[in-house]
């Protein structure tokens, strides 16, 4: 894997939006997001197409690919913030030039629609990508754990995952391989065709907004992930944030459909997806899970450079 330089003091961070548009309050949403990064000693400059409409449900595919390939040509820019998320940031994939990614690694982080992006570059590429806390929520969160946790990461080169209490063990065992996924309702759209991503050996995180995706449309996605040999392939499965007004949890529909078919370790966590409080996962670091420990998932090596 290809691990990016860590984030300093008086480095410029790019801000792009390659799912739904910035649009109505997310306008000044944003600027106070930027006044507060920039009260925290950093630079932030906006992508030429951060606030275009074009289709009047986004930008097009080319205007967000453009200014992804531009942060990371770029070489003034060392992170690349996601603004919000959306719905249809995979438009971008066949517009993305992954060579110039490749040779101008730097951070990229966000959460949600977000998570075809990271995954994808990640793929074709070997960067170790982030799932975390969009640009606009350092403004519209209550607190500042999320963008806190990215300071963390980004800045100060933290590997923890979140508090020992967050914690539980679904499934007992023990398992090493690279993070991947994130919302559940993208990491299913990467299981087949073009764009498709590797599961083999690999710890898979999900997580689902459940305003948005009913428990039955969750189980309509794990089942097709099923179908498709995903849960022959992986090492480990660890299950993030689902709230729905049925009260039926993520990881009841996960351990429904999988039954007892599979004897990896599967963890539950509430420190990552749509919720205030969100860790930053890196996709792309190895990690391991050890049930029998305290620490029930651990970060196995460095996701950004010291330097």
């Amino acid at each position: 894997m290809i691990i990016p330089n860590k984030l300093k003091k008086g480095d410029t961070i790019g801000v792009v939006a390659p799912s739904n548009p910035i649009v109505g309050d997310n306008l000044e949403e944003i600027m106070r997001a930027k006044e507060k990064v920039e009260k925290d000693g950093f630079k932030v400059e906006f992508s030429k197409n951060l606030f275009s409409n074009t289709c009047d449900y986004s930008s097009t595919a080319k205007e967000k690919a453009e200014d992804i390939n531009y942060m990371f040509s770029n070489k003034n820019i060392k992170m690349i913030w996601c603004a919000k998320g959306g719905e249809n940031s995979n438009s971008t994939f066949e517009y993305l030039d992954y060579d110039i990614i490749k040779k101008n690694p730097k951070i990229i982080c966000g959460y949600s629609d977000i998570t075809s992006i990271t995954n994808i570059i990640t793929a074709k590429t070997g960067i170790v990508t982030f799932s975390g806390t969009n640009f606009k929520t350092i403004a519209t969160d209550e607190t500042d754990f999320s963008y806190n946790e990215a300071l963390k990461r980004f800045v100060d080169c933290d590997l923890s995952l979140g508090t020992l209490e967050d914690y539980k063990v679904l499934n007992e065992g023990m398992a090493e391989g690279e993070l991947i996924g994130g919302n559940l309702s993208l990491t299913r759209g990467l299981v087949e065709g073009k764009y498709k991503i590797d599961f083999k050996d690999k710890i898979l995180f999900l997580e689902e907004l459940g305003f948005e995706t009913g428990p039955a449309m969750a189980s309509n996605y794990l089942y097709y992930m099923k179908q498709n040999g995903v849960f022959n392939k992986i090492k480990g499965l660890w299950i993030g944030s689902y709230n729905h007004e049925s009260g039926i949890s993520l990881d009841k529909i996960i351990l429904d459909v999988i039954g007892d078919e599979y004897n990896f370790p599967i963890i539950k966590s509430d420190n990552f997806g749509h919720i205030e409080q969100k860790i930053v996962i890196p996709i792309g670091t190895k990690a391991k899970i050890d049930t029998t420990s305290k620490e029930k998932i651990t970060l196995l090596e460095k996701c950004v450079n010291e330097i």
